[in-house]
C-alpha cells in the first residue's frame, strides 16, 4: 500500500506579491475572505487521504506557524501531521534554501522518519482543486517512477511554464523551461492523438502545474546533486534516466503568484459561475475555525459579493468585492472591485476612545469613503471621505501606506490612512 508524503514548496521571499508579503510568507497571505493561500494545497491533500504534510518555507514564516497550529490539528489515531519546515542550520548546511529542489533536499532528514513510498510535491501559491489520490493511481497504474501533472495552456501562457511532449503512453520525452515568446516551438503542439477535452481553444501546448509524483527512491537518486530547481535543472536531467507520466489535468487551475492574479482570482470567486468552487461539500477547503459571531447588514446593498464572519456593514454600497473577517464598513461607504482582508481582532470601546486622543482611524473603513480596485491588507485603518481610485491610477511603485502595482491599489498591512486623504 502507497504510503505518501506530502510536501508543499512555500516559495522564497513572495517578491511577486509584495507588499502582501511584506509581513508574512506567501502561503499565509489571506485569500477569499476568511482562508490563507496555503488551504488549498493542504485541502487537496486531505480530502485525497494524504494528511501527512509538510509545508517548507523561510521567509517570515511565524503568521504561517501560528495559522496551521490553529487551524490542523488530527487525532492521535489518524497518524496524520501538517507541520511546517523552515530553513535551519544545521551540521551538514547552514544556509538558506537556494531553491525548490534544494529545499526538498535539505529536508531528506525528517521525511526519511516517515519511511514514504511516495512524495507528492505541491505548489503553495496556486488555485485549483484536484483529486490527488487519482493522480497517483494513474502513477501506480502507468508503471511511472515520477510523473508530472501537466495543463493544456496557450502560446502567449507557455512562455511561463515549462512546457513538455508526450508520446501515446503518456511517456513525457522532452521537457522545455519557460520558452521565450519569439520561440518557434510549433513542434511542441500537442498531437491530436494526445488531446483532451480541455486542449481547445489555442491551449494548444501541455505545462508542466509544478506538480509531482516521485518514487521515493527516485527522489533521492534525482536529488543526489548540486541541482535547485525542479523545474529548471531536476526534471529535464531525470527524462533520459527514469520513466517520467505525464497526468492531464482537466479542471481550473491559476497560479495566484502575482498582484494581478491573486486579485482576479479573488473577485472571480464573487461570480454567478466562479471558476473556483469554495461550495462542494464532498471537498471543502478547511481552515482556521475561528468562532466568530455571523455578519451584520444595516440597509446595505450588495451585488456579487462574498461577506466572510463578524463583519459589520452599516448603509455601504459595495459591489463585485471580497469583504474579509471581522470587517467594519461604515455609512455612506462605497467600494467596488476591492479585496478587503479584515482585521485579526475587534476594538474595544476604550481603544476607539484613545484613536480618538491619538487623532487615528478606527480599524475598518470610515464613513463616506470611496474605493475602487484595491486590496485592502489586515487591520488597516482607513478614516472618513477618504478617496481610493475613483480618479487616474499612479504608476505602479511604492508610496508608503499604499503601493501601486499593474494599476491595483495595495493599501498595506496596519495602515493608517487619515480623514480626507485623496489617492
Amino acid at each position: 500500500m502507497a504510503k505518501v508524503l506530502s510536501i508543499i514548496l512555500g516559495g522564497g521571499k513572495g517578491t511577486r506579491l509584495f507588499p502582501l508579503t511584506k509581513e508574512r510568507s506567501k502561503p499565509a497571505v489571506p485569500f477569499g475572505g476568511k482562508h490563507r493561500i496555503v488551504d488549498i494545497p493542504i485541502s487537496n491533500c486531505i480530502n485525497s487521504g494524504f494528511n501527512r504534510i509538510y509545508v517548507l518555507t523561510q521567509f517570515n514564516s511565524a503568521s504561517l506557524h501560528l495559522h496551521i497550529a490553529r487551524a490542523y490539528n488530527f487525532d492521535s489515531f489518524s497518524g496524520g501531521f501538517v507541520e511546517i519546515l523552515a530553513a535551519e542550520q544545521t551540521f551538514n548546511h547552514s544556509g538558506w534554501y537556494e531553491g525548490t529542489a534544494d529545499a526538498v533536499r535539505k529536508n531528506f532528514m525528517h521525511f526519511k522518519t516517515q519511511k514514504p513510498t511516495h512524495y507528492i510535491i505541491l505548489s503553495g501559491d496556486q488555485l485549483y482543486r484536484m483529486n490527488l489520490a487519482a493522480f497517483l493511481e494513474q502513477h501506480e497504474k502507468s508503471g511511472a517512477q515520477i510523473t508530472i501533472a501537466c495543463t493544456p495552456v496557450t502560446r502567449a501562457d507557455a512562455s511561463g511554464f515549462g512546457i513538455l511532449k508526450a508520446d501515446k503512453n503518456n511517456r513525457i520525452t522532452e521537457f522545455m523551461e519557460k520558452p521565450a515568446p519569439d520561440k518557434d516551438i510549433s513542434d511542441w503542439i500537442i498531437p491530436d492523438s494526445a488531446r483532451t477535452p480541455a486542449a481547445t481553444n489555442g491551449r494548444d501546448f501541455l505545462a508542466s502545474m509544478g506538480i509531482y509524483i516521485f518514487n521515493s527512491d527516485v527522489m533521492e537518486e534525482a536529488l543526489n546533486n548540486e541541482f535547485t530547481d525542479f523545474g529548471k535543472e531536476v526534471i529535464p536531467a531525470t527524462l533520459q534516466k527514469y520513466n517520467v507520466s505525464a497526468y492531464t489535468y482537466e479542471g481550473y487551475w491559476e497560479d495566484i503568484g502575482t498582484i494581478l492574479s491573486f486579485y482576479e482570482a479573488n473577485l472571480n470567486l464573487t461570480s454567478i459561475k466562479p471558476r473556483f468552487n469554495f461550495y462542494d461539500e464532498e471537498a471543502p477547503i478547511y481552515t482556521h475555525n475561528r468562532n466568530l459571531p455571523a455578519s451584520k447588514f444595516n440597509r446595505a446593498n450588495l451585488d456579487q459579493v462574498i461577506t466572510s464572519e463578524g463583519c459589520v456593514i452599516t448603509n455601504a454600497t459595495i459591489n463585485h468585492s471580497i469583504i474579509g473577517i471581522r470587517s467594519i464598513i461604515e455609512s455612506g461607504v462605497y467600494l467596488e472591485g476591492v479585496v478587503c482582508m479584515g482585521a485579526d481582532v475587534y476594538e474595544t470601546e476604550a481603544e476607539k476612545a484613545q484613536n480618538l486622543k491619538k487623532k487615528i482611524p478606527n480599524i475598518g473603513i470610515g464613513e463616506r469613503s470611496l474605493i475602487r480596485r484595491a486590496i485592502i491588507d489586515k487591520n488597516a485603518r482607513i478614516g472618513k471621505d477618504v478617496s481610493i481610485g475613483m480618479g487616474k491610477v499612479p504608476e505602479d511603485g511604492d508610496y508608503g501606506f499604499y503601493h501601486v502595482v499593474d494599476g491595483i491599489y495595495v493599501i498595506t498591512k496596519n495602515a493608517c490612512v487619515h480623514d480626507g486623504t485623496v489617492i
